[in-house]
């Protein structure tokens, strides 16, 4: 499949926690991402399923590395643990601090804006769990 031909995947928004993101996922830190699955439901997008492959934009737009998804659970928030939260490799501690700073970003003017409310974060808030794997680095796809 051509790079082209991928959809896109852009991590938070632009600037410097998608250009902290795409640095994580480069270096083999990052594993793992989460999703708030009413931002999915707006948006009419279907939850990602393992197999399927992201270019992954930076924040000028432009592919920065190609994922494959190797697993997805929906989940409650409260579900998600310590390895999980070190795959996200944004360096949480464990579970707790997982789970501020997404709370933090999901309650963010800028999901509220899109979702045109603040959600609902809480203990049962269902969230997209994926893992992943790097197939391809850079804008030309070479491993």
């Amino acid at each position: 499949m051509e790079h082209d031909d991928l959809p896109a995947l852009e991590l938070a928004f632009p600037g410097p926690e998608r250009d902290r993101g795409v640095a994580a996922i480069l270096s083999g830190r990052k594993t793992a991402l989460t999703g708030l699955l009413e931002i999915y439901e707006h948006a009419g997008e279907a939850v990602p399923v393992a197999g399927q492959r992201f270019s992954v934009l930076d924040s000028d737009g432009r592919p920065a590395v190609t994922i494959e998804i190797v697993e997805v659970r929906v989940v409650p928030m409260k579900e998600i643990g310590d390895d999980f939260a070190h795959a996200e490799g944004r360096g949480y501690a464990d579970a707790a601090g997982w789970r501020a700073a997404h709370e933090e970003f999901f309650r963010s003017d800028g999901v509220s804006e899109f979702l045109g409310r603040t959600p609902v974060v809480d203990d049962d808030t269902l969230v997209v769990a994926e893992r992943f794997r790097v197939v391809a680095s850079d804008a030309a796809g070479r491993p």
